[in-house]
């Protein structure tokens, strides 16, 4: 493994991360269109991100903010334990300036580096330090931009643009050191998709500021079994069926003075999001079992609120990125599950055909709401929509691909990845291009996507390049699960499956039920059981690939997979021994009694009240009946799907007598962004699944 060439896929792919270093990134539009900010490193191989700026008009670039710069290289990577789990959470591996934030029209950034704050113009394109005292944490300008709300550690801080600082909410004499002010708490930044937790009023002199405390949570240590010297981690994690944190709400001004907003935590325990703007203040918030959504009209003054709307569902009520908003004329706009399809509402009223799923918004005054979307029956695409001031829904994009926008004004700027072209493309609808330094992989694929059986089954083939057409070993390479589409028209997202069918394999990605973008009763058949449909629609997927093609050899059948697929590989060789003859499975969920409140009990319910339903999607019942090669793969420092899961299924295949492989990947979390870890566990996976496999009959 260690002879592979310097230019090999798996070396490539983990220098550039996964091929995405060098492309603009966290793109933003200012609000009169003039100008568009972003982040993008200087090369395909650089991961450090630099803040640029470009006329939206001429599509000139401005460096604002270079982080070689502004600090020394060196302590780049000396981040504050709240910014290395910002990143975690957001499955950030890059570095440099990896999140900013602007005042209202976009003139002024603000952004942390090594946990110090820097400011910058956006407009004479300058940056500088702030020497306030840190570590800081996601700092954010005033609307007006005269200073800086920032956190630090447990406390949240105002920066004057003149040096000054304070602490503004947390720190008094009598508060437990389990509280902590403007951050997002575990699950807000893991599930429900809130990575803040302040938000400034439109004038800039009062904040809205989440308060957590941790108090009852359970406690997790998560150790370095490589260096027993080194003290375990504690790690406040709410498992299924445990006590979540303790969030509210308060309403802060800049002498200190607050008022706590009035929501019933009992009954909506979960802060799903807050906007401010100058239409008014909302929040929205979720009962423990997800089955409600309500959004509540705030008083700035005094913290009262008002049902403005509710969702119920009988399974659960999906939140989706970008929403509630109010737009400019005062309106709700949500979304939600309706006539089997997601459908953007503008006060309650739907106004998308139900032959439309919405997977998010983008802007509500863009102009107009922009979104994205794909039809209901095809989620291997998504693109961008926009619905006028008048009630018109216009396409902004109809090449078949997976499209993204920013918008601002009247300039628009739509990124797009597709099938033939392995690079993406930042482009205003006015021409004006954002340049990409991305490194074009070398590999290049070309899927064969269909939609299989009567379930019409997004399903992916990937055959070796330049294929004879004989018999081929299969491996399926799905997520499978809940918010994780893999069978999409976007080159880059099937190159490692290439890399597998180019070293002698078949390839089937699938996307089963459960899956998103296929509509309401899709994503809910995995209700109260995570197992049985999601395998299933492998089987039926992988049986109807190999009608249509005679080379796929179903004698010689493994899986690979990792956090949700890792979990669907090990069920496949427990359940189905008869169907996979070998399984890789990387960072799984074993036993959902171990993963954490939010994902686990939309799903599953509360597992105190429905013990059988996790008994079902357990794999730790399954331990003594594995008969077919397993691999488990675990990052030792993971700290989402725990090592105690890969340990404990160990544990019970070791005690049912049922031989199997474990690697444990020392300092790794749940991600494998370190380049070295990366390129050589490709290898390591495609050594075990040569040598699990069973050889061809007559061969």
């Amino acid at each position: 493994m260690n002879g592979e060439p310097a230019d090999s896929f798996p070396r490539e792919s983990a220098r550039t991360q996964r091929y995405t270093l060098g492309e603009p990134r966290d793109v933003l539009v200012s609000p009169d269109g003039r100008r568009i900010v972003f982040l993008r490193s200087r090369s395909g191989t650089d991961p450090v991100n630099c803040l640029w700026s470009l006329d939206a008009a001429t599509g000139e670039e401005h460096l604002v903010a270079d982080p070689a710069v502004l600090l020394a290289s060196r302590d780049l990577d000396e981040l504050p334990p709240e910014e290395r789990a910002r990143r975690e959470r957001a499955r950030e591996s890059a570095g440099g300036i990896t999140a900013f934030a602007t005042n209202s029209d976009v003139t002024a950034a603000a952004f942390a580096l090594a946990g110090r704050l820097f400011v910058a113009g956006l407009l004479s394109a300058n940056a500088r330090e702030l020497p306030v005292a840190g570590p800081v944490f996601d700092p954010r300008p005033d609307p007006v931009g005269r200073r800086v709300a920032y956190v630090s550690g447990r406390l949240l801080c105002i920066g004057e643009l003149d040096g000054r600082w304070r602490v503004l909410a947390g720190g008094e004499d009598d508060e437990p050191d389990t509280v902590t002010w403007g951050s997002a708490d575990f699950i807000a930044a893991e599930e429900i998709g809130r990575q803040r937790g302040f938000w400034w009023n439109p004038d800039g002199t009062t904040l809205a500021v989440t308060r957590v405390d941790t108090a009852k949570v359970p406690r997790w240590y998560i150790s370095d079994p490589a260096d027993p010297a080194m003290p375990a981690s504690e790690v406040a994690y709410p498992s299924a069926g445990s006590t979540n944190p303790s969030t509210s709400l308060h309403l802060v001004d800049l002498d200190g003075s607050m008022v706590t907003v009035d929501w019933d935590g009992e009954e909506h325990p979960y802060l799903a999001d807050v906007q401010w703007t100058d239409e008014g203040l909302i929040l929205a918030v979720q009962s423990r079992d997800q089955r409600e959504l309500a959004v509540f009209d705030v008083d700035p003054f005094s913290g009262a609120t008002s049902l403005r709307w509710r969702d119920s569902d009988d399974a659960w009520v999906e939140l989706v990125g970008g929403l509630p908003r109010l737009d400019p004329f005062g309106q709700l706009v949500t979304c939600a599950d309706r006539d089997g399809a997601r459908r953007l509402l503008v006060d309650g009223e739907p106004v998308t055909p139900p032959e439309l799923q919405v997977r998010s918004v983008a802007t509500v005054d863009g102009p107009g709401v922009l979104f994205l979307a794909n039809p209901l029956d095809d989620a291997t695409v998504l693109h961008v929509w926009r619905r006028a001031a008048d009630g018109s829904l216009e396409a902004l994009t109809d090449e078949p691909g997976v499209h993204g926008v920013a918008a601002g004004g009247g300039t628009v700027a739509v990124r797009t990845v597709t099938l033939a072209e392995p690079k993406a493309q930042w482009e205003t609808l006015d021409g004006v291009e954002l340049v990409s330094h991305a490194t074009v992989p070398r590999l290049r694929t070309a899927p064969q996507i269909s939609f299989l059986g009567p379930r019409r089954l997004a399903t992916a083939v990937i055959l070796p390049t330049g294929h004879d057409g004989s018999p081929l070993p299969v491996l399926l390479d799905p997520y499978g699960g809940p918010h994780g589409g893999r069978v999409v028209q976007a080159h880059n997202a099937h190159l490692t499956s290439q890399w597998f069918a180019d070293q002698g394999f078949a390839v089937v990605v699938v996307d089963g039920r459960g899956t998103p973008g296929r509509g309401t009763a899709w994503e809910r058949a995995v209700h109260l059981d995570l197992a049985t449909p999601v395998l299933e629609d492998q089987i039926d997927a992988l049986r109807a690939a190999a009608e249509a093609h005679p080379e796929l050899d179903l004698d010689r059948v493994a899986i690979r997979g990792w956090s949700f697929g890792g979990y669907l590989a090990a069920l496949a060789v427990l359940r189905r021994p008869d169907v996979f003859h070998a399984a890789v499975a990387g960072a799984p969920v074993t036993e959902w009694r171990l993963y954490d409140t939010h994902y686990t009990e939309r799903y599953l319910g509360d597992p105190t009240e429905q013990p059988d339903v996790y008994d079902a999607s357990s794999l730790l019942p399954l331990a003594d009946g594995l008969s077919r090669p397993l691999l488990l793969v675990h990052g030792l420092a993971d700290d989402n799907v725990v090592a105690a899961h890969t340990l404990q299924l160990s544990a019970a295949l070791l005690a049912a007598g049922a031989p199997h492989e474990v690697l444990p990947l020392v300092g790794i979390t749940h991600m494998t962004s370190h380049e070295v870890v990366a390129e050589h566990l490709l290898l390591h996976q495609l050594d075990f699944l040569r040598r699990s496999l069973p050889p061809r009959e007559g061969g």
